[in-house]
């Protein structure tokens, strides 16, 4: 039995005849009838009561009301076949955010090219709303990033929460007050210029959400690189918002500024439609989760 020979059943079946079966799929019906001959003999089951109509017998009436999962089986074993030959050979797809991308992903992919090392490895980086786009396009196998408002159609999975975190030159003002106070209100940044990342980040909505809670907000700057913050705050006399598992410089400081829930889950994001994942994706996640836990201050979920 073959998929050809159910495909042709099924086409029999819906179409009528042998004859008008054998044209919808460009057979000569001589083709059709062999087809039919070896299914029977390889099910030990009659099909068809012999004459001009495909005429269904009983065990046919019974057989033809599940051809239609048995081709959908087969399929999926083929796929799933398919998927298997891959996994030596093949490509991973998976986005990152910034910090985890310069942080933490060349341990990882070291590791990984160990194990896997015919896999290319094909890495985006970009904040939480483009890459779950990405995902739900499915341009991308996963993702490792915020948890994404709009969760439609995917499926996120905790890995550590990241912090918000407000940096300034050694030499600033407010770095001074800070190793003299043990906090900061979040109102001590209005009189400061502002540079955090771009408007989509989830970092920045909640930094604007914390302002519009104050009577004012500080004069802000967006720069869609986070990682280049630190290095502007040197420059500049500002105050930067960067994730904690951002790194710093030399002459740039860490603020003790209040925040309220500053902590941002980052995880897994992968499409919910997804049926098999491939080996080279559950090891490579693997190694990202192994990665994280010995990081700080990245905190386990």
């Amino acid at each position: 039995m073959d998929l050809k020979e159910l495909i042709t059943f099924r086409t029999i079946v819906r179409e009528g005849t042998f004859s008008k079966a054998a044209a919808v799929l460009n057979y000569a019906q001589s083709t059709v009838t062999n087809q039919v001959q070896r299914l029977e003999k390889e099910l030990g089951l009659q099909l068809f009561t012999r004459g001009w109509d495909a005429e269904l017998t009983e065990a046919g009436r019974r057989y033809a009301d599940e051809v239609d999962k048995l081709i959908a089986h087969w399929q999926y074993v083929i796929e799933q076949a398919k998927a298997l030959r891959q996994e030596e050979i093949g490509e991973l797809r998976i986005g990152l955010i910034e910090p985890l991308a310069e942080g933490v992903l060349p341990a990882v992919m070291r590791n990984f090219g160990g194990l896997k090392p015919n896999i290319s490895g094909h890495f985006t980086i970009g904040n939480t709303d483009t890459l779950a786009e990405d995902v739900r396009r499915q341009t991308i196998h996963a993702a490792v990033c915020g948890e994404p408002a709009d969760t439609a159609g995917l499926s996120f999975s905790p890995l550590y929460n990241e912090r918000v975190s407000f940096i300034a030159a050694a030499d600033h003002p407010l770095a001074s007050m800070a190793a003299a106070d043990s906090a900061l209100p979040l109102a001590a940044l209005n009189d400061h210029p502002l540079i955090l990342g771009g408007k989509t980040c989830l970092y920045h909505l909640k930094v604007q959400r914390a302002f519009s809670r104050i009577e004012a907000s500080p004069f802000t700057h967006t720069v869609s690189r986070i990682a280049s913050i630190p290095a502007m705050i040197r420059e500049i006399p500002a105050i930067g918002a960067v994730l904690e598992s951002t790194a710093l410089p030399v002459g740039v400081v860490r603020l003790p500024v209040q925040l309220e829930t500053p902590e941002i889950p980052v995880g897994i994001l992968q499409p919910r439609s997804t049926d098999y994942v491939a080996a080279p994706l559950r090891l490579f996640l693997q190694g990202l989760r192994d990665e994280i836990g010995k990081r700080s201050p990245l905190r386990p979920a």
